[in-house]
């Protein structure tokens, strides 16, 4: 069998991003590579001293300064991500994920790549075998997302595709789509056509007036059972003696919009009808 190399304890490899967490609790991303070194104010450690070592234990510098040796989770790595313009956080993403119910196999569409963060995290959960067929605009931002896409290892479950989606996505019988426009009303008939009935929507929205906007435009795409939610995020410090939440935390990040394209038209001609109770 195949070593996996994927589970956390494996030995580290050249060319692997690691995190070394210092006492202090700060961190810093490497990628090993023979030869190379890591420094700080704590010292030196050389690269090859952590190729070939599992990962999960303590390891020192040159002046005997300690820090913990871990594989970056993929929390970790999206928050890490090259950026060009804001990402949408993680506390979203899982949400995201969630509500438009994104497995193994599917296929989903998403418009506005900005630097890649919700299509990383997509593109993962489709894997291996979906496809995530992503739209932007902007060959900037596109590049971003998919230089991204690169590090993480996930260009192979994603499509980026520069396109102005006013003329359509090109697509249609997807069961999931997300939108992350600044006008995402003006797309109604496009998401229409490209979602299945059943299939499930998704927004985000930085105002509760783009919010209420788009909510009066849902029934233009025969969508449905719609919510709205604020995720919010406070961290506490882990200490036992005097825990209490963290002095900053990860606010208003944006508003979540939800539906569900619902078929509300009369029962076809000829099909029976319901059974009295």
């Amino acid at each position: 069998m195949a070593e996996d190399v994927t589970r956390p304890d494996q030995p580290a490899r050249a060319g692997e991003r690691i995190l070394l967490i210092d006492e202090r609790g700060k961190r810093y991303y490497e990628r090993l590579r023979v030869g190379g070194q890591f420094s700080s104010n704590r010292g030196v450690i050389v690269h090859d001293d952590l190729i070939g070592r599992h990962t999960g234990r303590q390891v020192f510098t040159h002046r005997h300064e300690g820090f913990l040796l871990l594989r970056p989770t993929f929390y970790d790595e999206l928050l890490t991500l090259e950026r060009e313009s804001a990402i949408i956080y993680p506390k979203d993403i899982g949400l995201i994920l969630l509500k438009l119910d994104i497995a193994h196999g599917d296929h989903v569409i998403e418009a506005g790549s900005g630097s890649g963060a919700l299509t990383c995290a997509l593109a993962r959960a489709v894997a291996p075998t979906g496809c995530v067929h992503s739209f932007d605009m902007r060959s900037d931002m596109l590049a971003v997302a998919r230089r991204n896409l690169e590090r993480l290892a996930l260009t192979d479950h994603a499509q980026l595709e520069q396109r102005d989606i006013t003329a359509g996505f090109g697509l249609d019988g997807v069961g999931a789509l997300f939108l992350d426009v600044r006008e995402p009303w003006r797309y109604m008939y496009q998401v229409r056509e490209a979602l299945v009935y059943g299939g499930r929507f998704g927004a985000l929205l930085p105002t509760t007036n783009q919010v209420s906007q788009l909510l009066a435009a849902l029934p233009e795409a025969e969508l449905g059972c719609a919510e709205v939610i604020e995720t919010m995020l406070r961290e506490l410090k882990p200490l036992p003696g005097r825990l209490r939440p963290e002095d900053t935390m990860v606010g208003h990040t944006g508003y979540l919009i939800f539906a569900r394209k619902i078929d509300y038209g009369c029962s076809p001609q000829g099909e029976a009808a319901p059974s009295s109770p």
